[in-house]
């Protein structure tokens, strides 16, 4: 779990959005091509190309999810059955410890926006919320996981 989170927290400071950097976490372990999975999360950063809804880091650990139980991985069957019931756990979580998934109301300023911007950087809101949310995740798959 800490090389997972030094992974990801690395990826979301050097450039990766939250959803590629809880993707980027996984690359190793579920053995996917990291870059197209990273091209496929671009547009999932700051709640789905900057429109502030679910967390990146939300629907990067729904990617997580849909890789490790897809085709690619052995039991298959079985594993695609559980994938809806992992996400909606996996958003019940995450609600329970942040009380929304949507980027917007976590951030609490429109970072569309100059001024949101602006709020975000003075409030040091990349470090207050997102890496905390991008621990979360990594954190609430850990769990499922094992089960």
């Amino acid at each position: 779990m800490e090389k997972k989170k030094e992974t990801a927290i690395e990826a979301f400071y050097n450039g990766h959005n939250c959803a590629q950097s809880v993707l980027k976490a996984y690359a190793d372990e579920l053995k996917f091509d990291e870059e197209q999975a990273l091209a496929l999360a671009l547009g999932f950063g700051g709640g789905m190309g900057k429109m502030q809804k679910a967390c990146g880091a939300v629907t990067g650990a729904y990617m997580v999810i849909g890789l490790r139980n897809s085709k690619a991985i052995a039991d298959f069957d079985e594993r695609k059955e559980k994938t809806p019931e992992m996400v909606q756990a996996f958003r019940k979580q995450f609600c329970q410890r942040h009380q929304t998934d949507q980027c917007v109301h976590l951030l609490g300023c429109d970072i569309r926006t100059d001024a949101g911007r602006q709020y975000f950087n003075d409030h040091k809101l990349k470090d207050k919320v997102c890496s905390k949310c991008i621990e979360s995740s990594l954190q609430i798959l850990d769990e499922l996981f094992k089960h």
